[in-house]
């Protein structure tokens, strides 16, 4: 696709196409219309964020149908919240003939036709408060790889046993992270004291873990969404992708600027 759009370009310098017509042809590259959906092709092109399927309520059909159309176009496909008898149907069609990463934990398969690397675009930290949060994690991390995020991991680390948080701290203040993701469930508390301690920019995630009234991740997004601490942004309730994505362009900004 990025070959799609230069050819075009080099085009229009060359006189051999107008304005108007590359025009066109960029809107003919920038979607393609199948059975039931209408897919963004030039998502990456554009804005640097690989397009992603969320698979989630979505029929086995429908799922195989776009992330077809998506392969054969990009030669790359991610695929988030994916159920056991998705990721079965997804592996058949795709397993035996492209590059096939299926991380159950966190519900996200890539499909790719070559090994090709992400460029490199900085380093993320990704912080749980509790074991039941690593689903999220892991979501979170498999998106900021692909795109080109070097990551890392570090669980169980939440208020309940604060003395945990500081040696995972001290590290991603020495591997001098870009962006630092936190995800928590029960009241949230973790990202604001992540906040308090740290220059770089935290990203919350509210967890759908924890009891009774709120514990399905209200009460944790209550909480990160009327912290005191600055410096602190907060997605949707287990959005691992919204973070994901948020860091990456955040890491990748300060790569570019780097002396």
């Amino acid at each position: 696709m990025d070959s799609d759009i230069l050819n075009v370009l080099r085009s229009v310098k060359d006189g051999k196409t107008s304005v108007e017509d590359a025009a066109a042809r960029l809107r003919l590259l920038a979607v393609k219309e199948i059975e039931g959906a209408c897919l963004d092709l030039c998502r990456e092109a554009r804005k640097g964020v690989p397009e992603i399927v969320f698979a989630e309520s979505k029929s086995t059909e429908d799922l195989l149908r776009i992330s077809r159309a998506f392969y054969e176009e990009n030669e790359k496909v991610i695929i988030t919240r994916v159920t056991d008898a998705q990721a079965s149907a997804l592996q058949k069609e795709f397993g035996g003939k492209s590059e096939f990463h299926h991380n159950e934990r966190g519900r996200v398969i890539v499909i790719k036709k070559q090994a090709a690397k992400a460029p490199p675009r900085g380093k993320v930290a990704i912080l749980t408060a509790g074991t039941s949060d690593i689903r999220v994690a892991e979501e979170a991390r498999m998106v900021l790889e692909e795109m080109g995020c070097t990551t890392l991991s570090f669980h169980d680390v939440g208020i309940a046993g604060i003395q945990r948080l500081f040696p995972a701290l001290e590290k991603t203040v020495e591997k001098d992270v870009d962006a630092i993701i936190v995800i928590a469930g029960m009241e949230g508390a973790l990202p604001s004291v992540v906040s308090s301690l740290v220059s770089v920019p935290v990203i919350g995630v509210p967890s759908s873990s924890g009891y009774g009234a709120g514990g399905r991740g209200e009460g944790a997004l209550i909480s990160m969404l009327q912290s005191c601490s600055t410096g602190l942004v907060v997605v949707n309730i287990d959005n691992g992708v919204g973070a994901a994505v948020a860091a990456a362009l955040i890491a990748k900004r300060a790569t570019a600027r780097a002396p």
